[in-house]
């Protein structure tokens, strides 16, 4: 029994000093497929970030790359915090301070550094809701807009309306006086890259489709990444950046922003800019942001589901956002996501390799991490 103790105290011990991951008995329970961290007991997290689960694989992510990364994660961390800070500031203030320095960054798929269509366009989704009036905002498949997350806000305090897509979302941040500009601004060229790559894989799939493999041509071929049965890399395919956000009142809110699908369809529109899908915020439960497949999301109402299985149910965040990740996995999709409660508990729950993300206590301290296995 004295060694049983001993070793329970041991692990809390290396979780609250070293930042290891501190699993309580409901935070298991989702199989080897989900990674979830809850924060230790005594910690108050005040902000939550995540820069997508499409990670790069360690075997190609060099000392450099995961450094810029961890620096621009730390910087929206910072940023988000500062807002927070600030004489009557609101948990939107810290949710949108930290979501515009990742969509400002080329390194993650929002604003800056987008992702293409298949048109070779750059469309863009974001949201964002508060937990204690439950309004919200989101724009969707917007082309000027130099930070979404700014426009959704903007659709919540002053349009009278939850959601604005396409030009007509375009024309009224432009009128609202929000940042504009030329849609060039948005790609980059990893992002070419992955566009042109991509759109070789999809034509190779449309081949096979439209003429089966009974042609020898056909049959030689290798099978592209997004066949039937075969998934692209997921860092080629998904990311989304986010926030949750906890001020000094007490109030939580939660924010998404993406540039959607690796050559997704014109007007495809994924979780991010859906309330109760890709983001929400309740403060009688905690707020949500999510990243990856959005029609996954979209279909298990991930984000709204969360907070039902903690509002209705008493789970722990880690226990239900663990459950609709594995519920994710096991329909065939990849995701991630944050949540935060008004008591500054914190999780991050994810089903892929790795997921770009990190958070800042009530002190100050920034903590960002990349992959499974680093702390949190």
């Amino acid at each position: 029994m004295n060694k049983f103790i001993g070793l329970v105290a041991a692990t809390f011990l290396a979780g609250f000093f070293f930042g290891i991951p501190v699993f309580s008995d409901d935070a298991t329970g989702a199989g080897d497929s989900v990674q979830s961290w809850a924060s230790p007991p005594g910690t108050r997290v005040v902000l939550v970030i995540h820069g997508g689960c499409g990670v790069i694989p360690r075997s190609e992510m060099t000392q450099e790359m995961e450094k810029a990364h961890l620096d621009v994660l730390e910087a929206a961390l910072r940023a988000g915090y500062a807002a927070l800070q600030k004489p009557d500031a609101s948990c939107q203030d810290g949710v949108v301070e930290a979501v515009k320095v990742l969509e400002d960054s080329p390194l993650f798929n929002a604003g800056k550094g987008a992702v293409f269509t298949r048109e070779g366009k750059n469309e863009l989704d974001a949201s964002i809701m508060d937990g204690r009036t439950k309004s919200a905002g989101a724009v969707a498949s917007v082309t000027t807009i130099k930070n979404p997350i700014t426009a959704a806000r903007l659709v919540m305090q002053k349009s009278g309306h939850v959601l604005m897509v396409g030009d007509g979302a375009d024309q009224y941040a432009k009128t609202m006086g929000i940042e504009i500009v030329d849609p060039s601004y948005f790609g980059t060229d990893y992002r070419l890259k992955q566009h042109k790559r991509g759109l070789k894989e999809i034509e190779l799939e449309e081949l096979r489709n439209r003429n089966g493999s009974d042609g020898a041509d056909l049959n030689s071929a290798p099978a592209p990444d997004n066949a039937p049965g075969i998934r692209r890399k997921t860092q080629d395919v998904v990311g989304t950046v986010g926030a949750v956000a906890l001020d000094r009142a007490g109030n939580i809110a939660a924010g998404t922003s993406t540039g959607g699908l690796n050559n997704k369809r014109h007007g495809r529109v994924g979780d991010a800019p859906i309330i109760g899908a890709g983001n929400y915020a309740e403060n009688e439960s905690c707020a949500v942001s999510s990243t990856g497949d959005g029609e996954f999301f979209l279909r298990a109402v991930a984000a709204h589901e969360i907070s039902s299985l903690v509002k209705y149910k008493g789970l722990s965040i880690a226990r239900a956002s663990s459950q609709v990740m594995k519920q994710i996995k096991d329909d065939g999709g990849d995701g991630a996501v944050i949540v935060l409660t008004r008591n500054g508990q914190a999780a991050m729950t994810y089903n892929t390799e790795g997921m770009y993300r990190g958070y800042i206590t009530s002190d100050g301290s920034p903590h960002a991490f990349i992959y499974s296995g680093q702390a949190p």
